[in-house]
């Protein structure tokens, strides 16, 4: 829902007020279906029978009603029979000069003036599925700021130039200017109200002496001295640091910008959170984000699972160990302040303004012991913005990094004042940390943020993701640069390049990093690529956390699959694995986040690890649809020419065995020669042939000289296990199926013979599926299966004939509870939320029976299989190599 569109709305109504029409128009602000307004327009919906009123059943109970009866009338509403009935959402009367409301679920309570409705138009939100829990997480302060700052943004730049980036810097400048005015006027930092009723008082209605008005404005902000100065500049404080030091042109003003700066005025700025409206004031930017400008921030709990296991836990447990000990405490208070924080893809800030106030706080508690064991002491905070670092790409959330900071600082020294009774002032403002605006895979780091000695430092941040094929062309040019001169990057994730960065950053240092990161850094080839590389610099892992959706509070964001791992210089201190929200210390973190030695499961392409037969890709046509058949296509050439038969075959992969269907593909392995005597097998064979010698693929051109078989030719006449080379991630187990020697596979799945039906239980089973996810690439969200990174390396031991009989019942028990359901496809009955019970039971004493293979004990989880089998691939690995 667009904030400031809702409010506009609301506005709008109450000032052109038809009496009328104003509930339906309220109910249409909110995004209610029209065709309900209508109906309940025309008393479908209208449970009540009075005139005046409209009863909706749980939505809505509204009258209007006389001057002086309101208060009465909402009473005598709340105990009507009629509102215990149909148990309404709300409760309004109004008599067009007062609103009452009362949300009946919250207890929640409205008294108005009528024409003020617009700035409470977050009281009826849940008409638009926004209850109050998600509204206080998205911040609607932050939201509405957000939005005024962008409609500011577009009437600014549809009046001055922004083509080249010095212009658009200037722009950055004037509403990171702008923007601490505002919070500064209702902070206490300047006079309240006095930078809006500064501008609403000395400046035209049409805005055309705005701009030199703040040009001198933002001049004396800048200096000292106040002599010679009317009294309304006069009375202004002295800013500085950084922010108003140099002197930028102020853009060219008019009517609308005058009248949005001083609309913003009114806003409520001390609501606003650095945190969350730094990210989202970004959007503003970016008018194709205005309309979730709720999801433009990293929540603080998000936030804290990087800071907390990187440095805030190590700091915390140190506060509680040194109890009442002066001097452990000054101790601390000195180590706070030799803390560097560093984020090398910063954004607007948020990760580096979270951690600046978890240290304040810390350091608050630190003072008030010391200050419980000698009154008489007087502290002042001393950690600094300049232990600060971060380099950001985009111009404008550099700017806002740094104002960010600067109001987080003063949220922190009011806070300081609070407890204390004092604080040091905010102004003149110091500098706003060390934020550089560059990319940061061209930048030294240790030119931005150097290790001296004495100091700690912590990496950390969200640094951007896109995989291989999503990246553009100067960010491939980064990551050539970055692993220059290596060859096998070019399938690394872009987010890869600050990983190899941060390592050779912290290496032969006690720094550490801790980094977000989609989970496909630690799957599939990733691992073998990355890892080995940042482990040969004497790194570990430290802790990590197991894959969790990455999602802020915003209504209808379902986040992206993460994962969070510190790595540090390689030590005995203990580690620690976060799962779900509990915290299991282990012995070692390999790259796949398990406990673990650093094992790499590499890729097998001639060998299978257990004794299991050879899985082979699919057949690929190469022939751009002309050896393919759908079933009208099928059925028209057999009318036509019956001895056509003989010729095709049954066409299946991936999509068609998930939708439980097939297609029909010409067979011409050895008959070739009768079959080309038939005109439509030849015209689709020439036009075969000609599509291969237009190619430019070498391989390609050659199988044009034998047009009439398939492009890549792996099929062998013999019963098989079809497995798709593709499955979706929410999949408890893999979908298998057996397929009769006759149907042909395409390259979009894999068959293993099926004279050992006892491998169906393997494959299928949970304990595969945990390697898989752990093992296998990524096909945008969905598991890549790879013959070579998940069956050929997939440990399992030597089982008995009798466990391969026990193992095969249980197979032909899915399949019997499979037929129970012919109604379904295979993709419905491998829906984990739609998948039959009966289907459910027989896999899972499948699983049973393929883990009792293992060893006897049941495992308890996914982890302690995936550990399990890691230490089983070592070990066979190991044997194999002796033995070679």
């Amino acid at each position: 829902m667009n904030i400031q569109k809702l409010e506009d709305e609301i506005k709008a109504l109450v000032q052109d007020t038809d009496r009328e029409s104003f509930i339906y128009g309220l109910l249409e602000a909110y995004n209610l279906p029209r065709a309900a307004i209508s109906r309940l327009k025309k008393g479908a919906y209208n449970q009540s029978k009075n005139e005046g009123e409209l009863l909706w059943k749980k939505k809505l109970y509204f009258k209007a009603a006389a001057t002086d009866d309101l208060h009465t009338t909402i009473d005598e509403m709340k105990t009507d029979n009629g509102a215990k009935k149909h148990q309404p959402r709300f409760l309004i009367v109004t008599d067009f000069h007062l609103l009452l409301a009362i949300d009946t679920r919250t207890d929640g309570t409205l008294d108005i003036a009528f024409n003020n409705l617009a700035n409470h138009f977050d009281f009826f939100l849940p008409w638009a599925g926004l209850e109050k829990t998600q509204v206080k997480g998205e911040s609607l302060a932050d939201i509405r700021a957000a939005e005024r700052m962008g409609r500011l943004y577009d009437i600014i730049c549809e009046n001055n130039p922004t083509d080249t980036p010095e212009e658009r810097h200037t722009l950055n400048i004037f509403l990171s200017r702008v923007l601490f005015c505002f919070f500064a006027e209702d902070t206490g930092i300047f006079a309240d109200d006095q930078f809006t009723s500064g501008v609403a008082s000395h400046t035209a209605a049409d805005g055309t002496d705005l701009q030199p008005y703040l040009q001198k404005l933002f001049q004396v902000l800048s200096v000292p001295r106040r002599e010679g100065l009317p009294n309304y500049l006069k009375q202004f404080p002295y800013v500085n640091g950084g922010l108003f030091a140099e002197e930028y042109t102020v853009p060219k003003t008019n009517r609308k910008a005058r009248q949005i700066i001083i609309e913003c005025g009114t806003l409520n700025w001390k609501e606003i959170n650095p945190d969350i409206f730094g990210s989202m004031i970004q959007a503003v930017v970016h008018s194709d984000q205005r309309g979730s400008l709720g999801m433009h921030y990293t929540s603080v709990t998000n936030i804290m699972k990087v800071i907390e296991p990187l440095f805030l836990n190590d700091l915390h447990e140190e506060l509680n160990k040194a109890g009442d000990n002066r001097k452990k405490l000054e101790k601390l208070l000195t180590r706070l302040r030799n803390i560097r924080i560093f984020d090398p893809a910063c954004g607007s800030g948020n990760f580096l303004i979270i951690a600046y106030k978890e240290l304040c706080r810390l350091e608050i508690e630190i003072i008030r012991k010391l200050q419980g064991l000698q009154k008489s002491l007087n502290f002042m905070s001393n950690i600094k913005l300049s232990q600060f670092y971060g380099i950001e790409l985009d111009d404008f959330a550099h700017e806002t990094a740094k104002l960010s900071l600067w109001l987080a600082e003063h949220q922190m020294n009011l806070l300081f004042q609070e407890v204390f009774g004092e604080s040091k002032p905010t102004l003149p403002l110091t500098d706003g940390g060390n934020i550089v605006c560059g990319n940061a895979t061209r930048i030294d780091w240790e030119t931005v943020c150097p290790k001296d000695a004495g100091h700690e430092i912590y990496v950390l941040g969200n640094p951007p993701y896109l995989g291989f094929s999503l990246q553009e062309k100067n960010q491939k040019e980064d990551m050539k640069k970055v692993f220059h001169p290596r060859e096998d990057y070019k399938r690394l994730d872009y987010i890869s390049c600050w990983f190899w960065l941060a390592a050779q950053y912290i290496q032969n240092s006690h720094a550490q990093f801790s980094f977000v990161s989609t989970n496909s850094i630690c799957q599939g080839e990733q691992i073998s690529l990355i890892w080995p590389s940042i482990f040969q610099l004497g790194l570990e892992i430290g802790c990590a956390h197991h894959s969790f959706k990455w999602t802020n509070n915003a209504k209808g964001n379902a986040g992206v699959t993460c994962v969070i791992i510190v790595v540090r210089r390689s030590s005995d201190k203990a580690k620690y694995l976060f799962t779900d929200g509990v915290k299991r210390k282990v012995f070692s973190i390999n790259p796949y986040l398990a406990s673990g030695s650093n094992v790499v499961v590499t890729k097998r392409t001639g060998s299978v690890l257990s004794k299991f037969p050879q899985m082979v890709r699919g057949d690929m046509p190469i022939d751009d649809g002309n050896l393919i058949l759908s079933e009208a296509e099928k059925l028209t050439l057999v009318e036509q020419y019956p001895e056509s038969q003989q010729y095709i075959r049954k066409f299946i992969g991936a999509s068609e065995f998930m939708k439980s269907t097939y297609r029909w593909c010409l067979w011409l392995k050895n008959d070739s020669e009768q079959a080309l005597k038939i005109s439509q097998i030849r015209d689709r064979v020439e036009a075969v042939k000609a599509v291969r010698q237009a190619s430019k693929n070498e391989g390609t051109r050659r199988a044009a000289e034998t047009p009439h078989l398939f492009g890549q030719l792996r099929h062998i006449d013999t019963p098989s296990i079809i497995v798709p080379r593709t499955t979706s991630e929410r999949r408890t187990y893999i979908p298998l199926d057996f397929i009769d020697e006759k149907t042909i596979v395409s390259d979009l799945a894999s068959t293993i013979p099926a004279n050992t039906p006892y491998i169906f239980a393997v494959i299928s089973s949970r304990m595969h599926m945990t390697w898989v996810r752990a093992v296998a690439g990524r096909l945008e969200t969905r598991i890549r299966y790879s013959s070579a990174l998940c069956y050929n390396t997939f440990p399992f031991p030597d089982i008995s004939e009798k466990q391969k009989t026990v193992l095969e019942d249980h197979v032909f028990q899915v399949l019997d509870e499979r037929e129970q359901h012919p109604e379904k496809t295979m993709a419905q009955l491998y829906d984990p939320d739609k998948m039959p019970d009966g289907l459910r039971q027989a896999h899972h004493d499948m699983d049973l029976a393929v883990e009792r293979c293992y060893r006897a004990k049941p495992f308890s989880s996914d982890e302690e299989r995936l550990e399990y089998l890691f230490k089983l691939y070592e070990k066979m690995t190991w044997a194999e190599e002796r033995n070679d």
